[in-house]
């Protein structure tokens, strides 16, 4: 029997046996992953946003098509997560275009959709790749339209269109290379197949259940909230920031001199410029020292006892009350993150919101427009220090009424990089400028392990090889964590490195990793070496040269 209309209610199940198929493959689309590193999350990322876009039509009271997409739009839009996921918000976002005001959809009107929703999603991004989900979807729909001009029904459109997208995806690793030395297909074209494989079953009629939608409640990592009663007197009473500048400032010395002021110290910088974070007794004493050393900039003391004591003695009371107004900052910066060592680390260098999240677990648009919303300031800097991030952010720039500029940092260290070189009184453009230029000048590379077996280039991996990767390229395989980070720093360096700065990860031993920094160090004894707990996951180290 053919099914010449597709109404609301049809398309919701579409939706939600879609959306239920991607979950039952996420861990087969994670795999897809062009590197053989534990950071695939393709799969995880489609099937959240496409769980916030299900979400949205639960609430709906009447089913129109329109309504539908309408409300899928809007969930996806909000919930969209790394690359794949924001592509995936613009195709719904594109069909809900196009179907605006329709009760339902002959075969024709749904071809055309898809294909609106492709044009949609290539405007979205700003270099469109082929061999990628958007070269899958397009020729989808391409062979929707074909299909619906020779006179099929709503389930032949979308046959076609599963059988072309099919074909090419099968042919994304020949349009790109790094699919083709991984032996891979495209993780998001795969996604999108699954989706639309799923949507085929409940046009059919077939298992159309509503897959299960868990609540995604945003990461936003706001300022400690004290746990202890405030009649307890803290050991150090002030928090001292400062950034010196002048001319081959001794970075490490500086560190073991100002460790007598105090704890929760952080010295990060370059030869020219340091930024100091360090809780003492003797802020004095701090800036006297600081002054021997170069001119001061940003100097910022808080009594941290008395912003202690306006807490209420509900040791989960926070520190300001509802009517509590901030006083408003020239620019905000928002950054991405995850390990408590690297988000303290962003909090001392001035970040006012971070955003939890990273490889494998991407933040949502709703996340950093929530974040960018928190900050008091009407012009924001977004640092999503993750290539996969970026699109997320760029989205969330659209849908705030601020004035935000998103700086694409790849990485962590790229964001550190960036965030050195920020202004707090140089106008956003200025500092967007100088962010950009700071990021070129660092290196970053990262230390972790494979999790399949597979052969690039003319490196042969096993599962549990040790993997050394410079800029996001694997560079270094090795059975030892150490020797491996030693080796990728041997790649990093050159005649114009200064200094290498070391952030270990949540599973390396302390002891291990300043026996790494005297090996460093021993290596190159004319560059600065610094080490750093990021205790960030998946990766042992995590280093630049600059």
């Amino acid at each position: 029997m053919e099914l010449q209309k597709i109404d609301g209610l049809t398309l919701r199940q579409m939706l939600w046996s879609g959306g239920r198929l991607l979950e039952e493959n996420k861990a087969a689309v994670n795999a897809l992953n062009v590197f053989p590193v534990p950071d695939g999350d393709t799969g995880t990322n489609m099937c959240l946003t496409m769980a916030q876009a299900i979400k949205e039509t639960e609430k709906l009271s009447v089913l129109s098509v329109s309504k539908v997409c309408e409300a899928a739009s809007a969930g996806s839009l909000m919930g969209a997560r790394g690359n794949s996921g924001v592509i995936l918000s613009q195709l719904l976002r594109g069909f809900a275009k196009e179907v605006e005001g329709k009760e339902t959809l002959n075969a024709r009107e749904f071809a055309v959709a898809l294909q609106a929703a492709v044009s949609t999603a290539y405007q979205a991004v700003i270099k469109p790749v082929e061999g990628t989900i958007l070269t899958v979807a397009r020729e989808a729909a391409k062979a929707a339209g074909e299909a619906a001009r020779r006179g099929v029904d709503v389930v032949g459109v979308l046959d076609a269109a599963i059988t072309k997208g099919e074909q090419t995806l099968n042919r994304t690793p020949e349009m790109l290379p790094v699919l083709k030395r991984a032996g891979v297909v495209d993780a998001g074209g795969q996604g999108l197949m699954l989706i639309l494989k799923g949507a085929k079953q409940a046009l059919l009629g077939e298992d159309a259940r509503l897959p299960v939608v868990k609540d995604i409640a945003p990461k936003l990592v706001e300022a400690p909230i004290p746990t202890k009663p405030v009649t307890e007197e803290m050991a150090f009473q002030y928090c001292t920031e400062v950034i010196i500048k002048g001319q081959q400032l001794p970075l490490e010395k500086m560190q073991v001199d100002l460790s007598r002021f105090g704890d929760s110290l952080l010295v990060v910088g370059t030869s020219e410029m340091i930024k100091v974070h360090v809780h003492t007794n003797h802020p004095g004493q701090v800036l006297e020292y600081c002054l021997s050393r170069g001119t001061l900039h940003q100097v910022k003391v808080d009594n941290m006892q008395e912003q202690h004591r306006e807490f209420l003695n509900d040791q989960m009371v926070p520190l300001k009350s509802a009517g509590t107004a901030e006083r408003q900052k020239l620019i905000g910066l928002v950054a991405v993150a995850v390990g408590d060592g690297l988000i303290e680390l962003l909090r001392s260098l001035g970040v006012d919101q971070i955003v939890e999240g990273g490889q494998t677990m991407n933040p949502s648009t709703e996340e950093i427009v929530s974040a960018v919303n928190q900050v008091t300031a009407d012009k924001v800097i977004v640092l999503p220090n993750n290539n996969n991030i970026v699109l997320a952010a760029e989205q969330a720039r659209s849908l705030v009424n601020k004035e935000v500029v998103i700086v694409p940092t790849k990485s962590i260290l790229q964001g550190i990089a960036a965030l050195i070189a920020f202004d707090p009184e140089a106008e956003l453009d200025d500092n967007y400028r100088m962010m950009l230029d700071s990021i070129k000048q660092i290196k970053s590379g990262e230390i972790t392990y494979a999790v399949r077996d597979c052969q690039i280039g003319d490196l042969v991996i096993n599962t549990g090889d040790i993997l050394g990767m410079v800029d996001g390229e694997i560079a270094v395989v090795d059975g030892d964590v150490s020797e491996a980070a030693r080796t990728l720093i041997s790649k990093m360096v050159d005649e114009s490195s200064e200094m290498i700065t070391i952030y270990y990860g949540q599973n390396v031993l302390l002891e291990d990793a300043q026996e790494l920094k005297r090996t460093v160090q021993a290596d190159f004894p004319d560059c600065e070496v610094e080490l750093h707990y990021g205790g960030q996951p998946l990766y042992y180290y995590l280093i630049s040269a600059e």
